[in-house]
């Protein structure tokens, strides 16, 4: 058989294998985060559970294949296995978070063996894959690195199509159910071509296994006998894997400053990673097989990955933002697909930053295999450089997440990495006396580099970048293990004000109108509840506007909010408007992901109100689902509220829908009030929502209360009710059929969506109050048509329009604020 017919097979077989993995994978860590929470923490440790699961698989079915007379059938086997097992842990994960939150009650930390046990399993099967297919693929020693190279590289090329499948096609059109059948369905089509092949091909001579069988089933697990020279390279292999996983946490929060938090550009970067591996190990792959000094090859391209990963990061600047737009104005013109354009924004920044790095750590694996592996044990030796390989990425991922980038933020973390990756690279060059000068020097050459470049980079660079980009100054910068925290002081006509970044996307702001929405989003449910609110939680700090607020209302004996960046709680002290929230004794601060806290805390409230990120970022949809609501509305007490912000601009209509339809899917009494221009609040409730107009009156005129809502330009009862909108029912639900709304269409949407609204049923109101009531929304809504001018550029109608509605209501200090920013 010729060489490319020993693995062109094995090739495919395996490009179906890596597709599925990762679709599982990315599936799981998605269900994941719905049983444990987003908490980092928490998702290391569960998610280190697939890479265990892969490291023992790789090491026991590696064994047994180079056993196994008939490897593709055992291959065909484990495919199945993977199909059956995957798809009950992808149903078990979806259904267990009720049940891991009362082990974790009652057994501690014990019931991390729940999501460990759900993961690891499926993921054995996994691991053993791509050894026993190199074990049916090498015909001699010689061969050993080309092939598993070769494979390698074809499951990792599986690898990428499976981290882009789900994202933009699988679970938009499936869900995650149906992704995870799509998986199984690449496991059986895998297996059932390996059985055919099976099935084909005769058994392999007994002389060839009868030495690996008389040892029998007991040596499965005893650790094979190596040279020392095969130990050090085991040893060092696994440090490169440590090294290559720790760069993936840090890049995963570097290009989000060039990218976005959304799911899809995530997807393109791990992509673009499992891309640089994939290439890197195909185009080594033959030289590697034919080379005479593999320790010196695979020291010199371990160190060289270290250095072009740091110095890839401090040449960013502006010149990359330029360079996005003009690949993205391309990727236009080519297609006329806006949503392509965007896409190649992403792909032009993670080319930069995360592609060469890789192609040389995935080139190392071949020579890897040319140092350690044996062709009578083929199996097992590239199930043993995955497994040390896979065990080393989970210590790196951890030691990168937990310790590096939290203590030594992510420029300081980069330059630590740059200098592992020398001292393996001097080590494997050193070890072997017969590396020639070149490629020795070469390697120390890139140690003094790493070393400049780690003393060189300044703690804040990103950070600065960031500022400069938003034509600010920098007054605050955390690292941790969930991400980074910016605070950035823009200065303009209307004052100084700050704005929050996480992960280097804006999350909210200081400036009025911030402070308007989110006062109104504690406020406004208060004001209007119909019983004697006691109780209220917040879901998310952010600014801590929203949570102090709740300050302001006097009646509340029990304030909690939950905030899963402690980083973000100690940005909270410079923004104004907040009353110091995080320092005052009244209001519990729990550092927990939102949904966990509902699932641990017991206590049951009188409001629940979010403030999280735009629901197109990663994670947040968790808390927009409807079965969050299910779970937050098990914590409401009789008459109780929930109250969910609504951006327009972050969203197509059609999500917009979706988000809508699940609120009302668990609350069938909700209210939608326009909170600003650009922000909308759904309140909802399992009882109808009275406005009895002499309990908000009375409510309103609690001075903490008038106060904080006069300072956003809400000086009376009128003026609070001008904002609400026609009741969103099962029924009647119009909001869900608005145009799609993306940047630069709000001139369309926002008209639409002030013409659904009516007169709030108030009882108990009289003519002269609804009159009121109804001049101040005519003036609002003049006030918001004056923006929509401005959307469109008209700035002659933007001037007229503000005028006049100042002119009526000179005294309203949100108006005032737009117009001269007093």
């Amino acid at each position: 058989m010729s060489r490319s017919g020993h693995t062109f097979l094995p090739s495919l077989l395996l490009l179906l294998s890596g597709a599925a993995a990762l679709i599982y994978q990315l599936l799981w860590i998605k269900q994941l985060s719905l049983s444990v929470g987003v908490d980092v923490y928490a998702i290391t440790i569960a998610i280190s559970a697939f890479f265990a699961g892969l490291a023992v698989g790789g090491t026991v079915f590696g064994r047994l294949a180079d056993r196994w007379p008939r490897p593709f059938l055992l291959y065909a086997a484990l495919e199945v296995g993977v199909a059956i097992v995957g798809l009950a842990a992808t149903q078990s994960l979806s259904h267990s978070a009720q049940l891991f939150g009362r082990m974790e009650d009652t057994l501690g930390p014990v019931a991390w063996l729940l999501p460990f046990t759900q993961v690891s399993v499926p993921a054995i099967l996994m691991g053993g894959t791509v050894p026993v297919l190199v074990r049916a693929a090498v015909p001699d020693r010689e061969q050993v690195a080309r092939v598993a190279g070769k494979l390698y590289g074809a499951n990792t090329a599986g690898a990428i199509i499976g981290a882009l499948l789900p994202v933009f096609i699988l679970i938009p059109a499936f869900g995650v159910r149906g992704s995870a059948f799509g998986a199984a369905g690449l496991n059986l089509l895998a297996a059932s071509g390996a059985a055919i092949a099976a099935l084909a091909m005769p058994r392999q001579a007994a002389s060839a296994v009868r030495g690996q069988t008389r040892a029998g089933w007991s040596q499965l697990l005893v650790i094979t006998r190596r040279t020392p020279a095969a130990r050090l390279a085991l040893v060092l292999y696994a440090v490169s894997g440590g090294i290559a996983l720790g760069y993936e946490v840090i890049w995963s929060q570097v290009v989000a400053q060039w990218t976005s938090t959304r799911s899809f550009a995530f997807a393109i970067m791990l992509a673009t990673y499992l891309f640089g591996w994939a290439l890197g190990s195909r185009l080594y792959a033959k030289r590697a097989a034919r080379s005479a000094k593999p320790w010196g090859e695979f020291g010199l391209l371990i160190a060289l990955a270290g250095v072009v990963a740091l110095f890839a990061v401090l040449a960013l600047g502006p010149w990359l933002q330029g360079a996005q737009v003009d690949g993205a104005t391309l990727a236009f013109g080519l297609t006329r697909n806006e949503s392509f354009a965007m896409a190649m924004r992403f792909v032009t920044a993670t080319l930069w930053i995360v592609l060469l790095p890789t192609i040389l750590l995935g080139a190392a694996f071949p020579l890897a295999m040319r140092i350690i592996a044996e062709a009578d044990r083929a199996g097992t030796d590239t199930g043993s450089v995955i497994a040390w390989n896979t065990i080393g990425g989970i210590a790196g991922t951890v030691l990168a997440g937990f310790v590096l980038v939290p203590h030594l933020g992510l420029e300081r973390s980069l330059g630590v990495m740059a200098i592992a990756a020398c001292v393996l690279g001097i080590t494997a060059v050193m070890h072997d006396a017969a590396v020639g000068h070149v490629a020795r020097w070469t390697t120390f050459a890139c140690g003094v580099l790493a070393v400049a470049g780690a003393v060189i980079v300044k703690p804040d660079h990103l950070a600065q970048l960031l500022a400069q980009h938003r034509r600010g100054d920098l007054v605050f910068y955390q690292s941790g293990a969930g991400g980074t925290v910016a605070v950035i002081e823009q200065k303009a006509s209307k004052g100084t004000f700050h704005r929050l970044y996480v992960d280097a996307v804006s999350n909210s702001g200081d400036s009025m109108t911030s402070l308007r929405y989110m006062r109104l989003q504690a406020l406004l449910p208060l004001i209007i509840h119909r019983g004697e609110p006691r109780a209220a939680l917040v879901i998310g700090m952010g600014t801590g506007i929203t949570a102090g607020s709740l300050l302001n209302y006097p009646g509340l004996e029990r304030r909690v909010v939950a905030e899963l960046l402690p980083e973000v709680v100690d940005a909270t002290t410079l923004f104004a408007g907040n009353q110091s929230v995080a320092s005052d004794p009244r209001v519990d601060i729990r550092l927990r992901d939102g949904r966990r806290e509902l699932l641990r805390d017991g206590g049951t409230y009188d409001l629940i109100t979010l403030e999280p990120p735009p629901p197109s970022a990663s994670g947040v949809v968790n808390l927009y689902s409807s079965d969050f609501y299910r779970l937050a509305s098990r914590r409401l007490n009789a008459d109780g509220l929930l109250a969910q912000w609504l951006p327009l601009p972050t969203q197509v209509n059609a999500d917009t829908q979706s988000l809508v339809r699940s609120f009302l899917d668990v609350f069938p009494y909700a209210t939608l009030w326009i909170t600003e221009m650009h922000e909308m609040l759904m309140i909802g409730s399992h009882e109808p929502i009275d406005l009895d107009l002499e309990r908000i009156v009375n409510r309103f005129k609690e001075p903490g209360i008038a106060t904080a809502l006069r300072e956003v330009g809400i000086d009376s009862v009128q003026s609070l009710l001008a904002a609400t909108a026609r009741p969103v029912t099962d029924d009647d639900p119009r909001i869900e059929y608005g145009p799609w709304v993306l940047p630069g269409e709000i001139t369309r949407v926002l008209p639409q969506l002030l013409g659904l609204q009516t007169d709030p049923p108030l009882a108990g109101a009289d003519h002269e109050f609804t009159a009121q009531m109804k001049l101040d929304r005519d003036r609002l809504h003049r006030f918001y048509s004056a923006g929509l001018h401005a959307y469109r550029g008209e700035r002659d109608r933007w001037a007229r329009a503000l005028e006049s509605v100042v002119s009526e209501d000179p005294r309203n200090t949100y108006y005032r604020w737009i117009v001269s920013g007093e």
